[in-house]
């Protein structure tokens, strides 16, 4: 049975925003080790527009930037959208009941699957399907943007704190 798993990179005041900050070398290669590990990605739309990103060569990628596109094009993906984005290789457009479509994905696959975007994430820990928040915390006030908790606040409990970079901390928790 697979876990969903929902992690982001953000400000120590609970936003994130992928052009406040990037990560440095140590934490790209953890992103790339991470996304390697992965049975696959739920995305919500908006998330899943700005990592098609990834989709594409650069000719100015560092061999880093080359593998991690290499990890996430190979990657199976579910994109969540009323909206109907055209998706690319490797993904699936959910359609219709989302809590039926996650459990079904969490009942037939193994590993872990990341769950992307904040509003994305809301709606799964609203239907208790989250099994556990990484927050990856920067040295970042940013003062607005999108928070990274957008729905219900669960209650959680803390498993885990790691030091991923000279300046980030990831945290791990689990629904209380």
């Amino acid at each position: 049975m697979a876990k969903l798993v929902f992690g982001m990179n953000q400000s120590l005041d609970g936003y994130v925003d992928h052009e406040a900050f990037a990560p440095g070398p140590a934490l790209f290669r953890h992103w790339i080790e991470q996304v390697r590990g992965l049975t696959g990605s739920v995305y919500g739309r908006r998330m899943y527009e700005i990592m098609r990103y990834w989709d594409d060569d650069h000719p100015e990628w560092s061999a880093a930037e080359q593998e991690f596109a290499a990890v996430w094009r190979q990657q199976p993906k579910w994109v969540v959208s009323r909206a109907r984005p055209p998706v690319g290789p490797n993904t699936t457009l959910v359609e219709g009941d989302l809590e039926a479509a996650m459990r079904g994905l969490k009942d037939r696959l193994p590993g872990e699957i990341a769950v992307a975007g904040p509003d994305l994430a809301g709606s799964l820990t609203g239907l208790g399907l989250i099994d556990e928040y990484r927050l990856y915390l920067h040295p970042v006030v940013l003062g607005r943007g999108m928070p990274f908790f957008t729905g219900p606040r669960p209650r959680l409990r803390l498993v885990a704190t790691d030091r991923i970079d000279d300046d980030v901390l990831r945290l791990t928790y689990v629904p209380a």
